[in-house]
């Protein structure tokens, strides 16, 4: 049912009850009108004919029935239109309207009150009178009929149901008009937006503002609603497209290291006898490559969650025991490797926790594997200190190697997906998801030499500091398609090269 509809009725069945409501209350105060004028005149007859009814009292108690007469026929003439009555000691004199006999009446009656019986109703007032002489004392009754009062109400009750009953159609006409014409911006508006299907089409819904501010509320909320799906849409198309790329990518690289296995496997089962030598080495190769597969899919999986991550996941982080316990786990992995570690307390980076661990571990593991010295142990300096200006302060982190380093020309492509040096051990991703991180959390990196002068990289790392615990808002993600997207063999915008 329509809303004018479901108005127009409410209209119709509230209306009518609302107009009988108010003509009860109409009616009472005309009843209280009509008897007060009635009680009124029912106070000046008898002021008027009590001298009357005192003379005759006096001429009764003096037993002069001439007098006694004259004295009724001119109490009659000044009644007019009202019953007299008049109680005294030697009976009861009374004339004109008057109600039966049977009708009770109350010992006294100095205001008017209502009497009736058989559907006949008198309104009645009684005043004490006394003459001169002694022992001359009544009662004078004066009574009015109700009839005319009674008639008027009738026509008053008669009129406000004809009101009622007119009224309920009336109104419900006039509501279904006007409630029609209220809901016609909402109608336009279910319009536009029952035309949208956010699955074939870019359009949005337009909404003008109109005087009603429930429909813009309605539309507002609509446009809400349109905004998130789409921002969910774009996110289910992102997750579909790093599952894809995860399961292209995979593929892709792990058919070789595969292949590899497999054919290692098929020597072990076609040789049994194989030399011990050469069983060792199809062994060490298998193991080479099962390492190699596993770390191809850690890594893919944490780049999928990168570019997977969402933005209240990001909470303050302590960079300082982020930093130690990076390198508390290489040392534990590698013994025989010297790290040192140099850390400021006190500097919080807001990001995600998981994805800022995985960018320490990967670029402490790229330093020690690729800038190990010649003739000695893989050595590995780190640094955390505090940088920038009061504008833009920054928490900045070193890593210096002692390998090669990196040449200038080859910087920008160290960060490129399966980038790797010929004969490197490792899956040409680490450097990858270290960008990923940086480019997430809107910081920056610069591969350049040690400062020193000797052999070795240094990669230079700022994330914007977060000062305290609270931190800021976290700021809109950038990249997300590190994984879906195709390798790039230019600069990319997240870093620059030393100069």
């Amino acid at each position: 049912m329509r809303l004018s509809t479901r108005v127009a009725l409410a209209v119709v069945a509230v209306v009518p009850l609302l107009v009988l409501a108010s003509g009860a209350l109409l009616i009472r105060l005309v009843a209280a009108d009509l008897h007060a004028q009635q009680d009124a005149h029912l106070r000046e007859r008898a002021a008027a004919v009590a001298p009357d009814a005192r003379a005759l009292l006096r001429v009764t108690a003096a037993d002069r029935p001439a007098a006694e007469q004259a004295r009724s026929r001119r109490l009659f003439a000044s009644a007019l239109d009202v019953g007299i009555r008049v109680v005294g000691p030697d009976g009861t004199v009374e004339g004109g309207p008057l109600p039966a006999a049977s009708v009770a009446l109350p010992a006294i009656a100095p205001r008017p009150v209502t009497v009736g019986a058989g559907g006949i109703r008198w309104r009645v007032l009684s005043r004490p009178v006394a003459g001169s002489r002694k022992g001359a004392k009544g009662t004078l009754w004066v009574f009015s009929p109700d009839a005319a009062t009674e008639a008027q109400l009738r026509r008053v009750r008669l009129r406000v149901l004809t009101v009622a009953l007119l009224a309920a159609p009336l109104s419900g006409l006039l509501a279904w008009a006007a409630a029609g014409r209220a809901v016609r911006p909402l109608r336009r508006l279910q319009q536009r937006a029952g035309g949208l299907d956010p699955r074939v089409s870019a359009v949005r819904l337009e909404h003008t503002p109109t005087r009603l501010a429930e429909v813009n509320d309605l539309a507002r909320t609509l446009q809400t609603v349109l905004s998130r799906y789409d921002e969910q849409a774009a996110r289910t198309g992102e997750a579909l497209a790093t599952a894809r790329s995860f399961a292209a990518t995979a593929s892709h690289e792990l058919r070789n290291p595969l292949m590899s296995i497999g054919t290692n496997l098929d020597i072990l089962t076609r040789y049994p006898d194989l030399p011990a030598g050469d069983r060792a080495e199809v062994l060490e190769d298998l193991r080479a490559e099962h390492a190699r597969v596993l770390g191809l899919l850690v890594m893919l999986r944490a780049l999928a969650q990168g570019d997977l991550v969402e933005e209240d996941t990001f909470v303050p982080v302590d960079a300082g025991e982020l930093v130690d316990a990076a390198a508390a786990d290489l040392r534990r992995r590698h013994p025989d490797a010297r790290v040192t570690v140099t850390t400021a307390p006190g500097l919080f980076v807001r990001g995600w926790e998981q994805g800022l661990r995985s960018m320490a571990d990967n670029l402490l593991t790229n330093a020690l594997v690729h800038g190990r010295p010649a003739g000695g142990p893989p050595a590995v300096e780190v640094v955390l200190r505090r940088g920038g200006d009061e504008r833009a302060p920054a928490v900045v982190l070193t890593v210096d190697d002692h390998g090669p380093g990196v040449a200038p020309e080859s910087r920008a492509a160290v960060f490129e997906r399966f980038h790797h040096r010929p004969g490197s051990p490792g899956s040409g991703l680490g450097l990858t998801l270290v960008a990923q991180q940086i480019a997430l959390h809107r910081g920056t990196v610069v591969v350049g030499d040690r400062p020193d002068g000797g052999p070795g990289a240094r990669f230079e790392i700022r994330l914007p500091l977060s000062g305290v615990r609270g931190g800021e808002p976290t700021l809109p993600l950038l990249r997300r398609d590190w994984l879906s997207a195709q390798r790039r063999q230019e600069p990319q915008g997240f870093h620059k090269d030393a100069p």
